[in-house]
């Protein structure tokens, strides 16, 4: 045996836990298993399943149904782009107003405070209503601005408040040398938190990031409000034809369908984080 091999007691050591981990997955699954045949036998033996079964889960209704709500939800995933990217720039700049040094930056770091306070506390609901027919009503334009374009504004105003908050405890989160080190070696404040803070933030808070994503890929059907056909709507229409609320189910599992990704990203990222704190890594 070389002394690159591992010794008889590292290889017990293995087995055993190679062997507690086998076992551990057999018994979720197996108590995943046994308590989804008892959910499913406490639904459909409830006295009122088959008149719930024909309202909410109706196969040719959702084959119906299907084609429009997909074309909807093409809407809400384009609206989910430009709201994503539109958030984390206007995002970042609040974030870096608010941890502006100096009583010169006061008014700005003031008007920041104030933007975060304004929208972290509007529910986005109301916002929605707000901004989709207040706006309008102030004839900036002789045109019709088209709906979709004060829903994403009103998605990014609230989202961004919330994504400031994420990035400035980034920031905050980076020890005060790496600055003091940047400046030292002649770089500007700009500067230094281009190359050194604004990096490691940014990789520190990826996973609630994500999460932030997460909701607002959720949150993105709330346009439906001020009246785009998005897949939201297309499913009340549907609905309201078939006087069914088939088409209402069948957009909620497209949503979860397209959730669902970025949340196993957002639970890698933490547990990839999480592995580094642990090792000692820097981030």
């Amino acid at each position: 045996m070389s002394l690159q091999d591992p010794s008889p007691l590292e290889l017990s050591r293995r087995r055993l836990r190679a062997s507690r981990s086998r076992r551990s997955t057999l018994t979720a699954l197996a108590s995943t298993l046994v308590f989804a045949v008892v959910l499913y036998l406490v639904i459909t033996n409830a006295p009122g399943w088959p008149r719930t079964q024909q309202t909410f889960f109706n196969p040719q209704v959702a084959w119906d149904s299907l084609p429009k709500v997909l074309e909807g939800l093409w809407l809400n995933i384009r609206v989910l782009a430009v709201a994503a990217v539109c958030t984390l720039a206007l995002a970042l700049v609040v974030a870096v107003l608010r941890t502006l040094r100096g009583p010169v930056w006061l008014p700005l770091r003031l008007l920041a405070t104030g933007f975060v306070d304004l929208f972290r506390g509007i529910p986005l609901i109301v916002l929605l209503y707000l901004i989709g027919f207040g706006v309008p009503a102030l004839r900036f334009t002789d045109s019709r601005i088209d709906p979709v374009i004060l829903g994403t504004v009103a998605l990014v105003l609230t989202y961004a408040a919330y994504v400031s908050e994420v990035f400035r405890a980034g920031i905050d989160s980076v020890h005060p040398s790496q600055r003091l080190g940047a400046r030292s070696l002649g770089l500007s404040y700009g500067q230094s938190m281009k190359l050194v803070v604004l990096p490691q933030a940014v990789r520190r808070v990826t996973p609630p990031l994500l999460n932030d994503f997460v909701a607002m890929q959720k949150d993105v059907g709330l346009i439906s409000l001020l009246g785009p056909l998005d897949a939201v709507r297309a499913a009340q229409i549907s609905s309201q034809s078939a006087f069914n609320f088939t088409p209402y189910v069948v957009a909620a599992l497209l949503f979860v369908l397209l959730s669902v990704p970025t949340a196993r990203l957002a639970d890698w990222a933490s547990a990839r984080a999480a592995r580094r704190e642990q090792s000692g890594a820097a981030l």
